[in-house]
């Protein structure tokens, strides 16, 4: 098995925590892929962010920034950006690893309900930022959240029940978890 490296993070119960591994060797891991189509020419010459943030090696990767306003704006957001799969059912004790294989950050959190994220302009129409999204990397419980591209971030400790993860940056990348 390769070296693991891993940064454990305490929140309210909840501990996440990013991790270099493959999930697939540990029994007791249910996956879960965020993805994106981003393209790096135009999201990262429009944003400003640097060449750094959109780093998409996937062949076709061609959602321009324009055209992921644009779908979000008019309610119909991409599709090829999103958290697979849509729904999980998992055994109490069990733990969630989700592995970022898109072109951008994304973050899993967990939400009370769905709602809008932390970028106005990726919120669908009427959609407010839900409250646990609110501050977006400045709040130190979003921040936790957050996936970088190629890494994983592990959740355990969830209770039984239905547990609902979005990220704050694309809100309608969303699954359901319930907790048997």
């Amino acid at each position: 098995m390769s070296k693991l490296l891993t940064l454990m993070l305490l929140a309210g119960g909840l501990s996440a925590g990013v991790s270099y591994t493959q999930a697939q060797s540990q029994p007791n891991f249910a996956q879960v892929v965020a993805l994106d189509e981003c393209d790096p020419a135009t999201v990262n010459t429009a944003t400003g962010a640097g060449p750094d943030f959109c780093k998409n090696v996937a062949l076709g990767a061609s959602t321009t920034l324009q055209d992921l306003l644009a779908k979000a704006a008019a309610g119909t957001p991409d599709p090829k950006w999103d958290f697979e799969p849509d729904s999980l059912t998992i055994k109490q004790g069990q733990v969630i690893s989700v592995v970022d294989q898109g072109g951008e950050p994304h973050t899993f959190t967990e939400v009370k309900q769905f709602g809008g994220g932390f970028i106005p302009g990726l919120n669908g129409p009427g959609e407010s930022v839900v409250p646990e999204c609110a501050g977006g990397f400045s709040a130190l419980a979003v921040a936790k959240t957050r996936i970088l591209q190629g890494s994983q971030l592990e959740v355990i400790g969830l209770s039984k029940g239905k547990h609902l993860f979005q990220c704050c940056i694309h809100p309608w990348m969303r699954i359901e978890v319930d907790v048997k």
